[in-house]
């Protein structure tokens, strides 16, 4: 672009402003309008947004949500745990004993005792273990919160577990020496459970079905497992799967699936009702622009007259859209925000200290602010194609 012809265009840009400064009621007017009509739009976004951000949260702050249940006895060997290990949809899967053999009772040091304690198999990635380490070798447990109440045991206290079977009409006791490595929040595992290693777990039915040596883990089938679905996408179509194996599995896809209702028919309220707003907006701003061209006809006329070249004249009502839009979306971010922290503060009784009901974030109001410029810049493009064909002569007429 030339010099001559860029200097145009700066002038034009300067004219603008100077013109909306000049005629500052109408340009507060217009920019009121855009206020009233997206500053409710951003409070019903902003509404959308928290409401299931909320409900997600709360859904994926429940670690349990992702599991995906099996329920009965199979027989599940290496190369199909080391087929599931492959699956994307997989958070966190480990081996599972029988359910009956997968229990023990617990002995603390003060004479506190726990019968029929549930043993659970866990690893590194355990989201039940809500970022504690797993337990080091056979040697240690996690217990339940509730478990370690009946205790009376921390991280760190001395327990013993009491393994008992029957073998040739007699019955043995094994005695194991562990160290409480952790004590879960109530919140991850509701019942008596004693989280251990599956080295641990396999070793206590080993000695349960009469061998004194364990058997190898690589070698050895197991007859259930612990499994988490990678998200709460994925949780339906994994459990889909493994009914596809014939292995039967409970979720809570129930609660998931209203979730994503809820996402998808708020989207499709606000949609629906931003259409209609915004397309009232862009044509009242087009016709505004077109009655602003019309009013100021001698003054876009007398432009051309003194050289301006029709593209700068065109640039004239494109400038006053553009900077109509951003003082508007600012005004409507400000409302917008303030209603927001209305409605968190009124509903703070019900809500943690994290939640929201109205959440709005930077980037939506930057994805507000980009749509409205575009929107105001194509409805000023009509008004700046008419003041482009303004003929100059026009000015010559008025004097």
């Amino acid at each position: 672009m030339s010099t001559p012809r860029l200097s145009a265009y700066r002038s034009t840009a300067r004219l603008a402003l100077i013109d909306i400064l000049h005629e500052w009621r109408v340009s507060f007017c217009l920019i009121l309008a855009l206020a009233a009509v997206l500053a409710p739009l951003l409070v019903l976004f902003g509404l959308k947004s928290g409401i299931v951000t909320t409900m997600r949260d709360r859904l994926l702050s429940d670690p349990r949500t992702l599991e995906v249940v099996v329920v009965g006895s199979y027989r599940l060997d290496p190369a199909w745990f080391a087929s599931l290990a492959n699956n994307p949809a997989v958070g966190f899967a480990i081996p599972r004993t029988r359910s009956l053999a997968a229990t023990i009772d617990l002995q603390a040091a003060e004479g506190r005792s726990l019968a029929g304690a549930e043993l659970v198999p866990t690893a590194s990635g355990d989201p039940l273990l809500t970022g504690q380490a797993p337990p080091n070798g056979r040697d240690q447990v996690i217990l339940s919160h509730s478990a370690a109440q009946k205790l009376a045991v921390s991280p760190g206290s001395q327990i013993t577990a009491l393994v008992a079977r029957t073998l040739n009409g007699g019955r043995q006791v094994q005695r194991l020496p562990l160290t409480v490595g952790a004590v879960l929040p109530e919140a991850s595992f509701g019942r008596d459970g004693a989280f251990v290693s599956l080295d641990m777990l396999a070793a206590v039915e080993d000695f349960r079905d009469g061998h004194d040596t364990p058997q190898p883990l690589q070698s050895r089938t197991f007859a259930s497992l612990r499994l988490f679905a990678a998200s709460l996408d994925a949780v339906q179509g994994l459990a889909d799967q493994l009914r596809a194996q014939s292995i039967e599995v409970r979720t809570k896809a129930d609660e998931i699936a209203m979730v994503k209702s809820v996402d998808k028919t708020l989207g499709s309220l606000f949609a629906i009702i931003a259409s209609l707003a915004i397309g009232g907006y862009l044509l009242s701003l087009a016709a505004s622009l077109w009655a602003n061209v019309d009013r100021k006809r001698k003054d876009l006329a007398l432009m051309r007259l003194v050289g301006f070249p029709p593209g700068a004249v065109m640039a004239f009502p494109v400038v006053q859209a553009a900077l109509i839009a951003i003082l508007g979306t600012s005004l409507s971010a400000a409302l917008a925000g303030g209603v927001a922290w209305i409605v968190n503060t009124m509903l703070a009784n019900t809500l943690s200290r994290e939640e929201f009901a109205c959440l709005l974030l930077p980037g939506d109001i930057a994805v507000a602010l980009a749509v409205t410029v575009v929107l105001a810049l194509l409805a000023s493009s009509l008004g700046g194609y008419r003041a482009a064909r303004i003929d100059p002569a026009e000015s010559l007429r008025e004097i």
